[in-house]
């Protein structure tokens, strides 16, 4: 089994810490800039970053449904890390200043890839599937904060 990764980056006109509160904040904030591929949303512990439990299905494509039930961290300053109990998928978002009143959101996933020739195609198609998911999940949050 090989590695998959998928990143998507983004600059945002609003301050990190307004940014990255707005992505720590599963009760009111995450739920409302989920694009339409992720149904489900439910916070089940905290809500507020570290120590949050969070459930969602991820409808990667019409035939593949991803049962998400992830542990939420954060390890270091502007880095919140989603671990999801599933399955081998880890999202790591991460914000940093990009000059004055901007940030930059980068958020990368991996997971364990399937072998053989699933395996292959997961590693082509799968990172630019999640890519753009995750592309419209950060529009949503720049609209979201920029307000």
């Amino acid at each position: 089994m090989a590695q998959v990764e998928a990143t998507t980056e983004r600059i945002i006109a609003a301050d990190p810490e307004a940014v990255f509160d707005a992505l720590a904040d599963y009760k009111e904030v995450r739920g409302k800039v989920l694009p339409g591929q992720y149904s489900e949303y439910e916070v089940r512990e905290g809500g507020d970053g570290e120590g949050t439990l969070v459930h969602w299905k991820l409808q990667a494509t019409s035939k593949r449904v991803r049962d998400c039930l992830l542990e939420v961290t954060e390890p270091t300053d502007g880095q919140l890390v989603e671990k999801d109990r599933n399955s081998s998928m880890v999202n790591t978002w991460i914000v940093t200043p990009a000059g004055e009143g901007r940030s930059k959101a980068v958020v990368t996933t991996v997971w364990d890839g399937a072998g053989g020739i699933g395996g292959f195609f997961e590693r082509t198609f799968a990172p630019k599937g999640l890519a753009r998911i995750h592309d419209e999940l950060l529009a949503n949050l720049a609209a979201e904060v920029e307000k």
